[in-house]
């Protein structure tokens, strides 16, 4: 069939402008990271001043980190994702532009609120009303342009990346507007509308499912398209993965109790979630090996291909941080972990090794075909950045481990009289040496970034994006 097709067969625009985003957020996310993770080790860097203390800063350095710089890449992937795989364009340019530019606006609201000490102080869910609100407004548009571009599909089939966008979006909907319910009693203030245990199950149920559908099953949708693109294989087994996807929806929302142990909630519930934990290893590992098996005959070409070893080991890193994760819910363990710095650790794992390297990885394979460019301007720069990153991460999370082992037998440390062994300042100290490893490793991650930008700057200057434009509307028709 060669029926004429509009000359811009997909919308890039939108796809351009939050993949650059990406880098922007993510640079800065993680630069304010690294600056904060130094107040540890030197406090006078947070000039005794309250905008830039510890405690303002830290909430502002993972709404950065997840929604600014994990969001783009997610709005990103998952628009480009969806026009491919269904061959048709996104249903509304005008809508999806909206979502681009409310998303910019919803962090700026944060970058400027936090600081100024505006939070409900709830993990992850800090944002103060108004900016909830329009979050979920813009959240709700971006639902709207999904799954109407999946409605007007030119294919039958849905592809099963889509059905993990799909139910990231879904369910971070259903999350921010459940956790969020409050009463306004200002501008900048509110009360939540749970209290007590209530507050902290629902709380949790959020903070841990942010991880679950915002940082594990969107980024897995990015996997089941980049990781085959990338190795040019079929994926492993298409059956594991729908085994996966409804394996892993319907045991996550579980989980958020084992954030509460040997605390006020019922210790049923603590229970319920240790369990749902525990048998959550199962879909994550089986969604792992799909993706890893997908190299099967291909694992030559991570020798030449910086990009596809920025995806397999995002793999081995999700792999090692869905292990740890179900092992940190079991009561004794948790009964160690709790509190310290070995959760820190663990968060970076999957936040860094699986989440920042799988986007990284993504944007890299499509910067050149949204700028009509055959690669990136420098595969040795991509190359530099990976081990930065790798090297960055091993320091970040070995460090936090010791640290929080550490921290964990220091506390729990008793005399024969029962009288606490060590003081709270001593345990401190004895972290001061992770703390330096901890800044210099997430130092080097940063710096790649820096690498990352530069590369996509230099490759979007040679660019042409009217040629991709172009090269895709000849691929669309060839497709038809």
């Amino acid at each position: 069939m060669s029926t004429a097709i509009s000359p811009t067969a997909y919308n890039y625009k939108v796809v351009r402008q939050f993949a650059i985003m990406t880098v922007v957020w993510g640079i800065l996310g993680m630069g304010l990271g690294v600056f904060i993770a130094s107040q540890l080790v030197w406090p006078e860097l947070n000039f005794g001043l309250p905008w830039t203390s510890f405690g303002r800063l830290r909430p502002l350095h993972t709404n950065l980190v997840i929604f600014a710089f994990g969001g783009c890449a997610l709005f990103a992937t998952s628009y480009y994702v969806v026009q491919r795989t269904c061959q048709t364009r996104l249903i509304s340019d005008s809508l999806a532009a909206f979502t681009f530019w409310g998303w910019q606006a919803v962090i700026v609201g944060a970058i400027v609120t936090l600081p100024l000490g505006y939070t409900t102080t709830k993990e992850y869910a800090e944002l103060e009303w108004p900016i909830a609100i329009l979050l979920a407004i813009v959240w709700v548009t971006y639902g709207l342009v999904f799954f109407g571009t999946i409605v007007k599909r030119k294919t039958k089939h849905i592809y099963v990346g889509n059905w993990f966008y799909g139910a990231f979006i879904v369910v971070t909907a259903m999350l921010h507007i459940v956790n969020h319910m409050s009463l306004p009693v200002s501008l900048f203030k509110s009360y939540s509308a749970y209290s007590g245990a209530t507050d902290a199950m629902i709380q949790w149920w959020y903070g841990h499912n942010a991880v679950g559908f915002f940082l594990t099953t969107g980024f897995l949708g990015m996997m089941y398209y980049f990781v085959p693109k990338q190795a040019e294989r079929p994926i492993y087994s298409y059956r594991l993965s729908i085994v996966h996807f409804w394996a892993l929806i319907t045991l996550y929302i579980w989980a958020g109790p084992h954030h509460l142990h040997y605390t006020a909630l019922p210790d049923w519930a603590q229970s319920l979630g240790m369990a749902m934990s525990i048998i959550l290893l199962a879909p994550s590992w089986g969604g792992m090996i799909n993706g890893m098996m997908t190299l099967s005959g291909a694992w030559h070409k991570l020798r030449t291909d910086p990009i596809l070893r920025f995806l397999v080991v995002s793999l081995a890193f999700y792999g090692m941080s869905t292990f740890e994760g179900p092992m940190m819910a079991i009561k004794t363990v948790n009964s160690l972990s709790h509190y310290t710095d070995w959760t820190i650790g663990h968060v970076h794992a999957g936040a860094l090794g699986w989440v920042a390297m799988i986007s990284i990885g993504a944007i890299y394979h499509m910067i050149p075909k949204l700028f009509g460019r055959a690669q990136m301007h420098s595969i040795g720069l991509i190359n530099t950045h990976f081990w930065l990153a790798t090297i960055g991460t091993v320091l970040y999370i070995a460090s936090m481990w010791v640290n929080g082992i550490t921290q964990g037998l220091m506390w729990r440390a008793i005399n024969d009289d029962g009288t606490l062994t060590y003081s709270f300042v001593e345990a401190l100290q004895a972290s001061h040496p992770g703390f330096i490893v901890r800044a210099l490793g997430g130092a080097f991650f940063a710096a790649g970034m820096l690498f990352m930008a530069y590369n996509v700057w230099r490759t979007v200057r040679a660019s042409n994006p009217a040629e991709a434009e172009a090269a895709e509307q000849i691929a669309v028709v060839g497709a038809h």
